[in-house]
């Protein structure tokens, strides 16, 4: 079975293309097995990918978020953070008022 998936690469830390740190940002309306989000970041070759999944409030103000990288999971990266609180923001998710993105480290 084939999925369209959108994925989004952004350049945080920058204005200007091919700068800044990149970090790949996935978000997804239901959590993946821990095996496809590895495939996932392993085929972006990227140091990290950044997944979002809203939290079962339906208010998309929170989201639980997980970054791994080709070989790992991580329990913190600023740079994919950002990258994906940037694309929340760019598709209208997040808009004025409080926000929140879960992690396995620690809520931020």
């Amino acid at each position: 079975m084939i999925m369209a998936i959108r994925i989004v690469q952004v350049d945080a830390f920058t204005n200007k293309p091919f700068a800044g740190n990149p970090a790949a940002v996935c978000v997804l309306r239901e959590a993946p097995d821990e095996k496809w989000m590895r495939d996932v970041a392993r085929e972006m070759n990227l140091s990290e990918t950044a997944f979002l999944v809203p939290q079962d409030d339906g208010s998309n103000k929170a989201y639980n978020l997980r970054w791994l990288t080709p070989a790992i999971e991580v329990d913190l990266c600023g740079h994919a953070a950002v990258a994906a609180a940037h694309v929340l923001w760019q598709d209208g998710i997040w808009r004025k008022g409080s926000r929140r993105a879960s992690t396995p480290a620690a809520a931020c």
